[in-house]
Protein backbone atom coordinates (compact mmCIF):
# COMPACT_ATOMS: atom_id res chain seq x y z
CA UNK A 1 0.00 0.00 0.00
CA UNK A 2 1.33 3.43 -0.89
CA UNK A 3 1.85 6.20 1.65
CA UNK A 4 -1.19 7.98 0.15
CA UNK A 5 -3.36 4.92 0.79
CA UNK A 6 -2.22 4.81 4.41
CA UNK A 7 -2.88 8.54 4.84
CA UNK A 8 -6.36 8.17 3.32
CA UNK A 9 -7.18 5.29 5.69
CA UNK A 10 -5.87 7.28 8.66
CA UNK A 11 -7.94 10.31 7.62
CA UNK A 12 -11.07 8.15 7.30
CA UNK A 13 -10.40 6.63 10.74
CA UNK A 14 -9.90 10.09 12.25
CA UNK A 15 -13.20 11.31 10.80
CA UNK A 16 -15.15 8.27 11.98
CA UNK A 17 -13.80 8.27 15.53
CA UNK A 18 -13.87 12.01 16.16
CA UNK A 19 -17.64 12.34 16.69
CA UNK A 20 -19.19 12.00 20.13
CA UNK A 21 -22.82 12.19 21.14
CA UNK A 22 -23.70 12.78 24.77
CA UNK A 23 -27.23 12.90 26.15
CA UNK A 24 -28.44 13.59 29.65
CA UNK A 25 -31.98 13.70 31.00
CA UNK A 26 -33.14 14.95 34.36
CA UNK A 27 -36.43 15.87 35.98
CA UNK A 28 -36.36 18.72 38.48
CA UNK A 29 -38.98 19.59 41.08
CA UNK A 30 -39.15 23.08 39.64
CA UNK A 31 -41.61 24.88 37.34
CA UNK A 32 -40.55 25.25 33.72
CA UNK A 33 -40.68 29.06 33.87
CA UNK A 34 -38.03 29.15 36.60
CA UNK A 35 -35.79 26.63 34.79
CA UNK A 36 -36.17 28.32 31.39
CA UNK A 37 -35.48 31.80 32.76
CA UNK A 38 -32.32 30.64 34.56
CA UNK A 39 -30.91 28.81 31.54
CA UNK A 40 -31.70 31.42 28.91
CA UNK A 41 -30.60 34.50 30.88
CA UNK A 42 -27.06 34.86 29.53
CA UNK A 43 -26.42 37.91 31.72
CA UNK A 44 -26.73 35.71 34.82
CA UNK A 45 -23.90 33.18 34.51
CA UNK A 46 -22.41 33.36 38.01
CA UNK A 47 -24.11 30.06 38.89
CA UNK A 48 -21.91 28.31 36.31
CA UNK A 49 -18.79 27.07 38.11
CA UNK A 50 -17.01 26.37 34.80
CA UNK A 51 -17.24 29.94 33.40
CA UNK A 52 -15.60 33.28 34.04
CA UNK A 53 -17.63 35.28 31.50
CA UNK A 54 -20.28 35.26 28.79
CA UNK A 55 -19.99 37.88 26.05
CA UNK A 56 -23.19 38.54 24.15
CA UNK A 57 -22.40 39.42 20.53
CA UNK A 58 -25.99 39.82 19.30
CA UNK A 59 -29.41 38.19 19.75
CA UNK A 60 -28.21 34.92 18.22
CA UNK A 61 -24.51 34.75 19.07
CA UNK A 62 -22.59 34.63 22.33
CA UNK A 63 -19.22 33.48 23.65
CA UNK A 64 -18.66 31.52 26.84
CA UNK A 65 -15.23 31.93 28.45
CA UNK A 66 -14.18 28.94 30.56
CA UNK A 67 -12.20 29.24 33.76
CA UNK A 68 -9.27 27.97 31.67
CA UNK A 69 -9.64 30.84 29.18
CA UNK A 70 -11.11 28.79 26.33
CA UNK A 71 -13.65 30.75 24.32
CA UNK A 72 -16.57 28.76 22.95
CA UNK A 73 -18.75 30.42 20.33
CA UNK A 74 -22.49 29.71 20.27
CA UNK A 75 -24.93 30.48 17.48
CA UNK A 76 -28.58 30.02 18.42
CA UNK A 77 -30.33 27.86 15.82
CA UNK A 78 -33.65 27.43 17.63
CA UNK A 79 -35.34 29.08 20.58
CA UNK A 80 -38.94 28.12 21.33
CA UNK A 81 -39.95 29.40 24.76
CA UNK A 82 -40.42 26.60 27.32
CA UNK A 83 -39.78 23.96 24.63
CA UNK A 84 -36.35 24.03 23.03
CA UNK A 85 -33.07 25.90 22.82
CA UNK A 86 -30.42 24.80 20.32
CA UNK A 87 -26.98 25.99 19.21
CA UNK A 88 -24.08 25.46 16.91
CA UNK A 89 -20.93 25.34 19.05
CA UNK A 90 -17.28 25.88 18.20
CA UNK A 91 -13.99 26.47 19.98
CA UNK A 92 -10.34 25.62 19.35
CA UNK A 93 -10.92 21.95 20.23
CA UNK A 94 -14.46 21.05 19.16
CA UNK A 95 -17.30 21.85 16.80
CA UNK A 96 -20.87 20.63 16.91
CA UNK A 97 -24.38 21.16 18.18
CA UNK A 98 -26.22 21.34 21.49
CA UNK A 99 -29.96 20.73 21.69
CA UNK A 100 -31.95 21.31 24.85
CA UNK A 101 -35.54 20.09 25.11
CA UNK A 102 -37.82 21.16 27.97
CA UNK A 103 -40.90 19.23 29.10
CA UNK A 104 -43.24 20.63 31.77
CA UNK A 105 -45.10 18.28 34.14
CA UNK A 106 -47.04 20.55 36.51
CA UNK A 107 -44.51 21.75 39.09
CA UNK A 108 -41.78 19.57 37.55
CA UNK A 109 -39.59 20.05 34.47
CA UNK A 110 -37.78 17.38 32.48
CA UNK A 111 -34.64 18.50 30.67
CA UNK A 112 -33.22 16.50 27.77
CA UNK A 113 -29.85 17.81 26.56
CA UNK A 114 -27.94 16.32 23.62
CA UNK A 115 -24.53 17.35 22.36
CA UNK A 116 -23.16 16.12 19.05
CA UNK A 117 -19.51 17.10 18.91
CA UNK A 118 -16.62 16.59 16.50
CA UNK A 119 -13.12 16.89 17.88
CA UNK A 120 -10.73 19.13 15.96
CA UNK A 121 -7.68 17.48 17.54
CA UNK A 122 -6.88 13.84 16.99
CA UNK A 123 -5.69 13.20 20.56
CA UNK A 124 -8.93 14.65 21.97
CA UNK A 125 -10.91 11.95 20.09
CA UNK A 126 -10.11 9.47 22.84
CA UNK A 127 -11.62 11.64 25.57
CA UNK A 128 -14.32 13.81 23.96
CA UNK A 129 -17.21 11.56 25.05
CA UNK A 130 -16.01 11.45 28.66
CA UNK A 131 -15.40 15.19 28.62
CA UNK A 132 -18.93 15.92 27.35
CA UNK A 133 -20.58 13.73 29.99
CA UNK A 134 -18.49 15.33 32.73
CA UNK A 135 -19.48 18.82 31.50
CA UNK A 136 -23.16 17.85 31.35
CA UNK A 137 -23.10 16.51 34.93
CA UNK A 138 -21.38 19.68 36.18
CA UNK A 139 -23.87 21.90 34.31
CA UNK A 140 -26.83 20.12 35.91
CA UNK A 141 -25.22 20.10 39.36
CA UNK A 142 -24.69 23.87 39.09
CA UNK A 143 -28.24 24.35 37.80
CA UNK A 144 -29.86 22.39 40.65
CA UNK A 145 -27.89 24.43 43.15
CA UNK A 146 -28.76 27.75 41.48
CA UNK A 147 -32.47 26.91 41.30
CA UNK A 148 -32.50 25.31 44.75
CA UNK A 149 -34.47 22.46 43.16
CA UNK A 150 -34.31 18.77 43.86
CA UNK A 151 -33.99 16.07 41.24
CA UNK A 152 -36.99 13.75 40.84
CA UNK A 153 -35.95 10.14 40.30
Amino acid sequence: MSIFGIINKMEFYREVTSMAIANIKITLLCPIEKVWNKLTNLNDFVWRSDLTNIRIINDNTFVEVSKYGIETYFKVTECIKYQSWAFEIENENIKGTWIGKFYPHGDKTTLDFTENIVSKKFIFNLFVGLYLRKQQRLYLKDLKKALNCKEVR
